[in-house]
């Protein structure tokens, strides 16, 4: 089975709720398409558990997002919209976390050998458990998830090649790869267990379903305090929070999650607060955090159009500043043989030795990584004197005006461009291209894939952009100077 491309499963169990989940390539749900056709009323759920939802708050469709929360009405700033007592968050309950009640569970042993940065399959898998087991208490939670998520993990081959970007490609292909492993691992441990034992009703977990599981919490889950608001303590624990979790995402979001302590029983309760004055048909956002594209897409499954916060990736490469300053039309041999004083200064930069870490971003809200831009400031110089007055962190500033000098900076810039088109080269396509073949796309991670690239390559364009407007500045400046 490639790596690129999740398998299908075919459960047919009518006695069970079955776990087999189908890739984009293989359906073409719409986006509010749920686990089951007629799920239970879920608000009438969290009320009924002891939850409270607001009266003007209603399930709806949110345009091209799918379903989300809106407003029937008028809510005030300040309104508590939703509160969820502590039974209702799905979290995992782990031993290491000081948690018993599954602490000798084969879902543990499990779970612990999922590496940390994919936290997502260790609650995925008490997900698997609760939708899997006949009377799950989280049922009316669980049957109005979506049957279909739109990440790049379900995405078929051509799409993920499509994505055009290697940073993505590899984390991509990094879960895909887990997820067949992991698999395999699952169906060893579950082969030598009693049906009694079975942490899944008897059930068969393939990477489809582990996939499933994986990216509902991924784009669903929160990560909030675990048991107390103990002053001090930093222990956060992803859980995941029913109805709360159908808010969309925006940056300037009208609502936040708040936990407090429960003065009776003392367990915390989460509730989601009115930031701001919400209108009728106005849908519910929260803030999902400062990211670029690449976690939005490979978490969520979408794509931010214009997001302050996207860059790209670079390595830092000798060979490649070299041509770089050729094609800016800038002679230094600094590049390839560094001055001793430099070498130093790129050493404290974390930029060459040993332990060097070469990972370099152009855009987001700094504009250009500030590790490259004092960098190529000092390469480009050849007064070590003038260095040395200046702290790193002025270096490494952009507002910082031309620290060594006016034609040292010009000369920066103009090598960050080039930079910048030789990255736009490596891309296959043109945004223009792009754009074409996005209005006859009807695939939706065809789509996706193509709106990543334009906003990768649009990135890369703005800073161009940028820099050419402060490089004319300051030619201009130093012909009135001059």
């Amino acid at each position: 089975m490639a790596a690129s491309r999740i398998a299908v499963a075919s459960v047919s169990l009518t006695h069970f709720r079955p776990l087999s989940s189908a890739s984009m390539a293989s359906v073409s749900p719409s986006l509010s398409s749920r686990l089951v056709p007629h799920p239970p009323d879920l608000i009438k759920w969290v009320r009924r558990e002891g939850g409270f939802v607001h009266q003007s708050l209603k399930i709806a469709q949110d345009g091209d997002t799918g379903l989300g929360l809106l407003a029937s009405d008028h809510i005030p700033k300040g309104s508590e919209l939703i509160v969820l007592p502590h039974n209702l968050p799905l979290r995992f309950d782990s031993p290491e976390a000081g948690d018993t009640e599954e602490a000798d569970s084969i879902l543990v042993n499990l779970a612990r050998q999922v590496p940390e940065e994919l936290w997502s399959m260790k609650l995925g898998l008490k997900l698997l458990k609760e939708r899997a087991k006949v009377g799950s208490f989280w049922w009316p939670y669980i049957g109005n998830l979506p049957e279909v998520f739109s990440v790049p993990i379900f995405f078929p081959g051509d799409d993920i090649k499509n994505l055009q970007y290697a940073p993505l490609l590899h984390q991509v292909n990094k879960r895909c790869r887990f997820l067949l492993d992991f698999d395999k691992e699952v169906k060893r441990t579950l082969d030598s267990v009693k049906p009694e034992d079975h942490p899944f009703g008897g059930q068969t977990v393939d990477a489809s379903s582990l996939g499933w599981a994986m990216a509902a919490v991924s784009s669903r889950a929160f990560r909030l305090y675990g048991k107390t608001l103990t002053v001090g303590t930093t222990n956060s624990v992803p859980m995941m929070l029913p109805l709360i979790d159908m808010c969309n995402h925006s940056f300037n979001s009208n609502a936040r999650i708040v936990q407090e302590q429960d003065a009776g029983s003392m367990k915390l309760k989460v509730k989601v607060v009115a930031e701001a004055e919400i209108e009728g048909n106005v849908p519910l956002t929260l803030n999902y955090g400062c990211l670029d594209n690449d976690l939005f897409l490979l978490d969520y499954g979408f794509v931010i159009a214009s997001n302050q916060y996207d860059h790209i990736e670079l390595k830092y490469d000798e060979a490649l500043l070299e041509a770089a300053s050729t094609v800016a039309g800038i002679s230094s041999e600094n590049f390839s043989s560094p001055a001793p004083w430099q070498k130093l200064v790129l050493t404290k930069l974390n930029l060459h030795g040993e332990a060097a870490l070469l990972k370099v971003c152009i855009g987001g809200p700094e504009i250009i990584d500030g590790r490259l831009l004092a960098a190529l400031r000092v390469l480009l110089s050849v007064d070590e004197e003038i260095v040395q007055k200046h702290d790193l962190d002025v270096l490494k500033s952009l507002s910082a005006e031309a620290p060594l000098g006016v034609a040292n900076e010009i000369a920066t810039l103009r090598t960050i461009v080039a930079l910048c088109v030789i990255a736009l080269g490596h891309f296959p396509t043109k945004i223009m291209e792009d754009e074409a073949l996005l209005k006859k796309c009807e695939r939706e991670s065809s789509k996706l894939a193509i709106q990543f690239r334009i906003q990768k390559k649009s990135v890369i364009i703005d800073v161009m952009s940028n820099l050419t407007r402060r490089v004319k500045l300051l030619q201009s400046k130093a012909v009135s100077q001059g």
